[in-house]
C-alpha cells in the first residue's frame, strides 16, 4: 500500500510541475544559500585571517536573514500550490479515498520535495561555496589561498533547519486538507470572492502610515536620531504599504467605478471590474513584490555606496595619513612637545620617511548636555535627557585653535571665551559647568560636514586665550593632545612608519607624562574599511539576490494564478459578443497596471527614504551624496531592466493560460 501511496505522490508532482518545479527551485536556491553563508561562518581560513571579527558579524546576519526569508517564502509558494491543488485532492476524496489516505500521500511529497530540495541545495552550495568565499576575498581586499572546504556540521543544521520547514509546512497542509469537505476541495480554486468593499478605516490607517513613516525619513536630524527612528519608519511604510494595495487602492478603484465617464469605456471596464473583483487576493501579493522590491534596492545600493566610497570615507574620517592621540593628566609644556615632535621626526629619519604638513593642537572634552546658552555634564540618569541631545563641548586654546582651523583670532579677554557651535548661538554669554563666560565673537563650527551628523545633538568649541584660562577644566578630565601629519612611501612603509611610532611612544610614556597614546594610520585603517564595507557588500548582494529571486517566483506564481482565474473570465466575454482585440486590449492594460504598481511605489519609498538613509551613511564617514545618488540611479535603473525581463517572462505564461 505504501508504494501506492510513493507512486500516486510521484504522479502528483510529475502532473503539477507547472507549480513544482519553481518550488523545488527556491527550496534548492534557499538551502544552498543558507548553507554557503554557515559554511563561510564556520571557516577556519576565515576565522584566522584578517578582519575575521567583522565578517562573522556579517555571517551571522546572513543565517538569521536568509532563515527567516526562506521560512516566510516556502510557506508563501506551499500556500499558492495547495490552494491550486485543492480540486485535486477534491477528486481523490469523491473517488473514496479517506483523508488519512491523502495525508498520506501529501506527506509522501513532502519527502520527496524535502530530498530533492535539500539534496540538489546542499550539493549546489558546496559546489559554490568556494565561489562565494574567492568572491568575498575579492571584495574585502584578501589574497590569503581558499582550500576545498566542505562543513559537515553546516550540512547537518541545514539539514535539520529545512527538516522543521518542510515539518511545519506539510502540517498546514494537513490541517488545510481535514478542515476543508470533499466539495469545499472539488471547488477550492474556483471559490470567487465577492466585490471587496472600502475599509474606511484600514483605508485611513494606510494613508497615516505612509504619511508618518515618510514624515520620519524627510525630517530626521542626525545620524543617533536617524537609527532610532529607521525601524520605526520601516515599520509603518510595510503597514502602510500593505493596507495601500489592499484598502486604498480598492478605494480608488470605487472612485473610478463612480466616474462613469471613465468607467463606461470598454477597456476601462474591463480592467476596473477586474482589478476591483480580486484585488483583496492581490494585494497581499503586490504589497510582497513592493516591499521585496524596496529592500532590494535599499540593501544594494547602500552596499554599493558604501564599498565605492571607501575612500571617501577615509579621508573624512582621517584628514591625514597619521593621527596621534596622546592624553596627559596635565597641559603638556612646550618643552613636552617640542620633545614629542623632535621623535616623530628621528624616527621617520631612521625608516627614510619625509613628514609633510604636520600640526598639533590639545584640547579638553567633555559630555555634555545643552540647553540654550547653559552647558553642563551629561547624566545619564537624569530622566529629562534625551539621548539623541547628548553632545560635546571641546576647551581649547586661541593658539591651538588657530592651529586647528588655519586662521588667526583676536586676543581672548580673560573670563571670555570664543564660541563655535555646530548650532546656531546668539548669546551674549555662555554658562558652562555652573561659571558664566563673556562670549567675545562667535565663529563658524569647523566642520561643517560635522553638522549633518550631530543632528539635535550640539558640540561646542569654547575658545579661551591660554593654558592658564584652560587651566579650570583640567581637573574635570584628560588633555587631549593631537599630531597630524601627512607621510610619503609606500602603502607599507607607512604602516611600518606608523608601527615605528607606536613601539617609540611606548618608550617615552613616563619621560612625556602621557598615560595612553592612540596612533591611527589611514593606509592601515583603509584594510579594515575594505573588510567591512566589503563584507557588507556580499551581505548586500547575497540577500539582494535572494530577495530577487523571491519577487521573480511570487511574480510568476501571481501571473499562473490570474491566467487560471481569467481564462474563464475572458472566454465568457469573447462569448458574448466582445471582440478578440478588446479582449487583448483589456488584458494588456490590466497586466501592466498590476505588474508596474509595486515597482513604481518602491522607487517613491526609495525617494522618500532618501534623507535618513543620507544621513545614515554618515555612521561609515560618506558624507558624499553625489555618489550616493549616482548608486541610487544605477541600482533602480538595472532593477527595472531585471523587472521588465521578468515581466515579458511571466507574462508570456499568463497569456499562454488565458488564451489557450
Amino acid at each position: 500500500m505504501n508504494h501506492l501511496y510513493c507512486r500516486l505522490a510521484v504522479t502528483n508532482l510529475k502532473k503539477n510541475k507547472q507549480f513544482y518545479l519553481p518550488y523545488l527551485l527556491a527550496g534548492m536556491v534557499s538551502v544552498m544559500m543558507f548553507y554557503i553563508m554557515r559554511a563561510l561562518q564556520g571557516s577556519e581560513s576565515i576565522h584566522t585571517m584578517r578582519g575575521a571579527s567583522t565578517l562573522e558579524i556579517v555571517f551571522s546576519m546572513g543565517i538569521v536573514i536568509v532563515g527567516v526569508c526562506a521560512g516566510i517564502f516556502l510557506f508563501y509558494t506551499n500556500s499558492f500550490v495547495m490552494k491550486r491543488r485543492k480540486k485535486e485532492l477534491g477528486v481523490y476524496n469523491i473517488l473514496g479515498m479517506e483523508k488519512r489516505h491523502i495525508a498520506k500521500v501529501m506527506a509522501w511529497e513532502a519527502v520527496i520535495l524535502y530530498a530533492i530540495s535539500v539534496g540538489g541545495g546542499l550539493v549546489f552550495g558546496i559546489v559554490f561555496h568556494k565561489l562565494s568565499a574567492m568572491f568575498l576575498y575579492k571584495l574585502t581586499g584578501l589574497s590569503e589561498s581558499i582550500p576545498f572546504y566542505i562543513s559537515g556540521k553546516g550540512c547537518l543544521q541545514t539539514a535539520a533547519f529545512f527538516l522543521i520547514l518542510y515539518i511545519l509546512m506539510l502540517m498546514y497542509n494537513f490541517v488545510q486538507v481535514k478542515l476543508a469537505n470533499p466539495i469545499a476541495l472539488l471547488h477550492g480554486n474556483n471559490v470567487g470572492e465577492r466585490e471587496p468593499q472600502v475599509k474606511w478605516i484600514s483605508t485611513a490607517i494606510g494613508v497615516i502610515c505612509i504619511l508618518a513613516g515618510y514624515y520620519l525619513a524627510v525630517t530626521v536630524h542626525g545620524v543617533l536620531e536617524a537609527v532610532n527612528m529607521f525601524f520605526i519608519a520601516v515599520i509603518l511604510v510595510i503597514v502602510g504599504t500593505y493596507e495601500l494595495f489592499m484598502s486604498v487602492s480598492i478605494a480608488l478603484l470605487k472612485m473610478l467605478k463612480k466616474n462613469k465617464k471613465y468607467y463606461y469605456q470598454t477597456a476601462h471596464f474591463i480592467t476596473v471590474s477586474g482589478m476591483l473583483y480580486r484585488m483583496k487576493r492581490n494585494a497581499v501579493g503586490l504589497a510582497n513584490i513592493c516591499v521585496l522590491s524596496t529592500m532590494v534596492l535599499v540593501m544594494i545600493s547602500t552596499t554599493v555606496c558604501l564599498y565605492a566610497g571607501v575612500e571617501d570615507s577615509l579621508q573624512n574620517n582621517f584628514k591625514k595619513e597619521l593621527t596621534a592621540t596622546l592624553h596627559f593628566e596635565n597641559i603638556p609644556d612646550a618643552a613636552v612637545k617640542e620633545s614629542l615632535m623632535n621623535q616623530f621626526q628621528n624616527t621617520a629619519q631612521k625608516q627614510n620617511r619625509i613628514l609633510t604638513e604636520i600640526s598639533d593642537y590639545s584640547d579638553i572634552s567633555f559630555v555634555t548636555h545643552s540647553e540654550g546658552n547653559v552647558v553642563e555634564h551629561y547624566d545619564n540618569e537624569d530622566a529629562s535627557y534625551n539621548f539623541t541631545e547628548m553632545g560635546m563641548l571641546y576647551v581649547i586654546t586661541r593658539a591651538d585653535y588657530e592651529n586647528l582651523t588655519g586662521y588667526s583670532y583676536h586676543e581672548i579677554p580673560q573670563g571670555s571665551v570664543m564660541v563655535a557651535s555646530s548650532k546656531p548661538f546668539e548669546e551674549n554669554v555662555i554658562k558652562i559647568f555652573g561659571k558664566e563666560y563673556a562670549v567675545t565673537s562667535k565663529m563658524d563650527f569647523p566642520n561643517k560636514q560635522i553638522e549633518q551628523f550631530l543632528g539635535y545633538a550640539q558640540v561646542i568649541y569654547a575658545v579661551v586665550e591660554d593654558n592658564s584660562a584652560l587651566e579650570p577644566f583640567r581637573a574635570e578630565s584628560a588633555v587631549q593632545y593631537h599630531i597630524e601629519m601627512e607621510i610619503d612611501g609606500t602603502n607599507e612603509q607607512k604602516m611600518e612608519y606608523a608601527a615605528a611610532v607606536r613601539e617609540a611612544l611606548e618608550e617615552l610614556k613616563a619621560e612625556s607624562g602621557f598615560y595612553t597614546a592612540n596612533v591611527y594610520s589611514r593606509t592601515e585603517q583603509r584594510d579594515s574599511y575594505m573588510e567591512m564595507n566589503g563584507g557588507f557588500l556580499f551581505l548586500g548582494l547575497f540577500l539582494g539576490g535572494m530577495f530577487l529571486m523571491i519577487t521573480v517566483l511570487i511574480i510568476y506564481y501571481k501571473q499562473i494564478s490570474e491566467g487560471f482565474e481569467d481564462r474563464e473570465r475572458f472566454s465568457i466575454m469573447t462569448k458574448v459578443g466582445m471582440s478578440q482585440k478588446v479582449v487583448k486590449s483589456a488584458i494588456n492594460m490590466q497586466v501592466r497596471t498590476v505588474f508596474f504598481m509595486p515597482i513604481t511605489v518602491a522607487v517613491i519609498h526609495l525617494f522618500m527614504a532618501f534623507p535618513m538613509l543620507k544621513i545614515i551613511m554618515l555612521i561609515f564617514g560618506l558624507f558624499n551624496t553625489s555618489l550616493f545618488l549616482i548608486c541610487l540611479a544605477a541600482t533602480i535603473a538595472v532593477f527595472a531592466v531585471i523587472y521588465f525581463i521578468v515581466f515579458k517572462m511571466t507574462s508570456g505564461s499568463y497569456y499562454k493560460i488565458v488564451y489557450q
